[in-house]
Order: structure tokens, then sequence, then C-alpha cells
């Protein structure tokens, strides 16, 4: 049997271009690649923003320079066949760069009348996700819909997140569920952190945390930290960009010390991804980025010992 036939059979192709998890390239007789071994720092990079215009090898190679151990994907991957995933992940096992997160769907969660496409498009995206090996997916609410009342499109967002969940639970990936700003996209639905978290938490669903992006929030709402603090066991995944221009952290209004300081504080074990367009060379920047976390994450986590070890002796 030939290698697209078997794939076509079991249904394993998704917007022309074959894909199957590893598990399935033994039945084809090809060797699966081992995982990686996971990251040891929490930090990564969302790749669209490492100049775009370079191939995917030398883009990972800046990321790895700067001192990254992980990416997040958006399509980046659309018109792969299997043996350009294969490429891909020598490429990224040589540099010892494991892919933490994806999105990529574009049907609503919103929208009832897309509900049908919204499944079949994730179902299609789990035997990508394999080839990445790649466990989290990031989800978008897409935009509001004319004639719905807002609390008919928060109950058609949680049904539609249930659903998903049941599918890519079969896999063990786990969901992401993004704000975006008013700003950005006036029309989309979820702009409220608070909003996401309160949909997350009624869902109740192990699969299913939040994605915080700290640049969206703090245009639309601000108070960063407050709704850090409340909701981090619902957290998945934090975002950072600096606002306005989404820039490095240190170039806008947030105040990042502060925002990795109760990260630290909170013992935020999750990944913290750069999704900022640097001001200079892209290497530098990160590498720059990752530090200034890394110093006042362990200020953070300093911080939170003195005061257990202060209220153990006074116990």
């Amino acid at each position: 049997m030939e290698r697209r036939e078997f794939l076509e059979k079991v249904g394993w192709t998704t917007a022309g271009a074959a894909v199957a998890p590893p598990f399935a390239l033994r039945e084809l007789g090809v060797a699966s690649e081992e995982k990686p071994a996971a990251s040891v720092l929490p930090f990564s990079v969302m790749l669209w923003t490492v100049e775009p215009k370079l191939a995917f090898a030398e883009r990972i190679a800046k990321v790895a320079e700067a001192g990254f151990h992980a990416v997040q994907l958006v399509e980046e991957y659309k018109d792969w066949l299997h043996e350009d995933f294969a490429r891909a992940r020598r490429q990224l096992q040589g540099r010892q760069i494991i892919v933490d997160a994806c999105s990529g769907i574009h049907a609503s969660l919103v929208d009832p009348a897309q509900r049908d496409a919204l499944l079949l498009e994730i179902r299609a995206k789990l035997p990508v996700l394999a080839e990445l090996n790649c466990s989290r997916l990031i989800l978008l609410t897409g935009d509001k819909v004319p004639g719905m009342s807002h609390e008919e499109m928060r109950a058609s967002c949680q049904e539609a997140l249930k659903r998903a969940a049941e599918i890519t639970s079969v896999g063990n990936v786990q969901i992401l569920l993004e704000n975006i700003d008013p700003e950005e996209n006036p029309k989309y639905f979820l702009t409220s952190v608070a909003e996401g978290f309160e949909l997350v938490r009624e869902l109740n669903l192990p699969g299913v945390r939040f994605l915080y992006d700290f640049y969206h929030e703090q245009i639309s709402e601000g108070n960063l930290i407050a709704k850090l603090a409340k909701n981090i066991d619902l957290i998945g995944l934090v975002h950072v960009a600096d606002v306005p221009g989404r820039h490095e952290p240190g170039t806008g209004e947030i105040n990042y010390a502060s925002i990795f300081r109760k990260l630290g504080e909170l013992d935020y074990k999750g990944n913290i991804a750069m999704e900022f367009v640097p001001t200079g060379d892209v290497v530098s920047a990160l590498r720059t980025a990752r530090e200034f976390a890394e110093k006042y994450l362990a200020e953070g986590r300093a911080h939170a010992s003195r005061m257990m070890s202060q209220e153990l002796n006074h116990a």
C-alpha cells in the first residue's frame, strides 16, 4: 500500500498535506524520531515574530542562540508534507527545542453554525500536533455573531469548548483559550480576561486552560497582576509583549518586572512565551527579555521562600 493511500484510508490528511502521528509511521515502515527532552526553562517564542522571511531552520537557530528551548507555531507547517515534518523535527531536536503549543484553528467557538466545521478542523489538527510532538492547541473564540446576545454567544462558546475537549482528550492535547483586545479586532468575542477565566472555571475541565496574553489585556482592561494572582490555577500559558507597539518588555507601559516577580511568587511553572516584535536585533532582544524575566522570577521565588520561612518560624 502506498503511503498516501494508507493515510487517506485512515483519514489522516489535512489541507492537502498528508501527515501521520508517530504510531502511524510504524505502520508505514518509517521510524518515528524520539521526542526531545522537555524544556529545562519555562520560556518559549512565538515563531511568527522571528524574521518570517527566513527559512524555518534559520529561525529556529536564532531562537536557540537566544537561549530558548521551546517555540510556538501558528501555521508555519500549513503546507508541509510528512518529509517536511520529519525534517523540522530533526532541526528542532538538533537545537534542543520543543514545540510547546500551536494555533491555526479558524472556525468559530461562538457561532453555532460553524460548530461542525470547528470540530472537523480540530480533528484534522490532531495528527499535525502529533507530527510536531506538541500537546497544546491554542483556540480563539472567533467574532461576535450578529443577532445573538452576549449570553447566547457565551453559552455557545462553552458548548464548543466542551465538544472540542472531548476530541482533544483522545490525544492528550490541552486546549488553551486566548483573549484578544478590541483594538486589534473590534469584532472579537472574548476581549476580557476576567470573562475568559470565568468560562474556564465554570467548565472545570482539566484539558482546558487559559492563555493569559498580557499585551491584549493591557489594551482591553488592564489591572494585570490582580487577575493573574486570582486565577493562577487556570493559567496554562502567558504571552509577553509591551504596549504600545507589541515590542519587547521595557519599551512601553507594562511593568513586566512586577509581573515576572509575581509569577515567581506564585510558583508559576507554565510556559512564558515571548510574542513581541523586536525593535532591533532579534537574538539580542530575545536574550535580553529572557534574562530580564529570569531575574525577576528568581526574585519572586526568593521572596515567597522567605515569607514561608518566616511563617514557619512563627508557627
